[in-house]
């Protein structure tokens, strides 16, 4: 049977499928997992995304050299600024046309969450799939647009929220150490070099073991909305930034197109800080969880079509290129 090769020819078949079937398996049979509980089941196939994410990152690092460690943070800080501005603009824009009501029933609370917060495990994959190393090494400095902060900060509650340093150190120290070993010795390197593929598939299927797909149907045509406008302002804001920079691999741009896995508990962590937000918390955090599902699908799917679409351009001009030489 010709599974993997099947597997390879979707789009971004090695993180959808796993993906795709981990949620299957939480949302008809999530009891499962209680069974083997604390056994090697649930630490492969439930609990073990950010272990394997951190080896992948790690494994990625080693590839990357001393000479483009540079690149890496120039293009996280590119993708953070994206993501946070856009985010944040779309977000507060809607909330001053269209008030307390929000648009088509999505706040501004829903709306920046979803928006500002990526997922750094799928940005990582499909960078790892698309792009190169300083692709991958950039979740180092995207890393830090997880969790509460810059919705806080966009609703006017930053006062109340810090990022700990050592939150920021410890995503930015599997990078750098990976970074020095790998060219330290080349042994080293090689050595890891398999596992920015072979982890692929072994850290999705956890992912996907995290969401259910049924909050689709709860949170209704809205939260499916915020995903599908998470993925076109977002995504594709930061594949025509890299155009514009002329970044190489211009489609990995797009894998910032996503909605964190945490960012559904934002709204309720706003709400903490901001007792006035509690009446739209409820609702924005079924909506946020919609488009985490949407955009964990439909990400991957974008960033294949920009790849294809980049290297039909890179053929017509390298024919074009042949023919003014001829």
């Amino acid at each position: 049977m010709k599974i993997l090769a099947t597997v390879k020819r979707i789009p971004g078949g090695l993180m959808v499928v796993p993906l795709i079937l981990g949620a299957l398996v939480n949302t008809f049979c999530g009891g499962i997992w209680e069974k083997f509980d604390g056994t090697f089941t649930t630490y492969l196939w439930k609990s073990g995304a950010m272990p394997l994410l951190s080896a992948f990152i790690f494994c990625n690092a080693t590839t990357i050299d001393f000479r483009k460690a540079g690149v890496a943070a120039y293009k996280g800080v590119v993708l953070t600024l994206v993501k946070v501005g856009l985010g944040t603009a779309v977000g507060l824009l809607c909330g001053w046309l269209f008030g307390e009501a929000g648009f088509l029933g999505l706040s501004t609370l829903a709306i920046v969450a979803a928006l500002v917060n990526s997922n750094g495990g799928l940005y990582a994959a499909l960078a790892g799939e698309y792009g190169d190393a300083t692709d991958v090494g950039a979740v180092s400095i995207l890393s830090i647009n997880d969790g509460p902060f810059f919705t806080m900060l966009a609703l006017g509650a930053a006062g109340a929220a810090n990022i700990p340093l050592s939150v920021l150190l410890g995503c930015i120290i599997p990078v750098v150490a990976g970074c020095i070993l790998g060219n330290l010795d080349e042994d080293i390197r090689r050595f890891c070099e398999p596992g920015a593929t072979l982890l692929i598939p072994f850290f999705a299927f956890p992912l996907g073991a995290g969401l259910n797909i049924l909050n689709l149907v709860k949170a209704g045509a809205s939260g499916i909305l915020l995903g599908v406008g998470c993925l076109a302002i977002t995504g594709i804001g930061g594949y025509i930034v890299y155009r514009i920079l002329r970044i190489r691999h211009p489609e990995v741009g797009a894998a910032i197109g996503t909605t964190a896995g945490n960012a559904a508990a934002t709204p309720l962590a706003v709400a903490a800080v901001d007792s006035s937000l509690l009446a739209v918390a409820e609702t924005a955090t079924a909506q946020i969880t919609a488009a985490i599902i949407v955009t964990a699908i439909g990400c991957p799917l974008l960033v294949s079509f920009l790849h294809r679409k980049c290297s039909t351009i890179e053929t017509g001009s390298q024919e074009n290129q042949r023919k003014s030489v001829a």
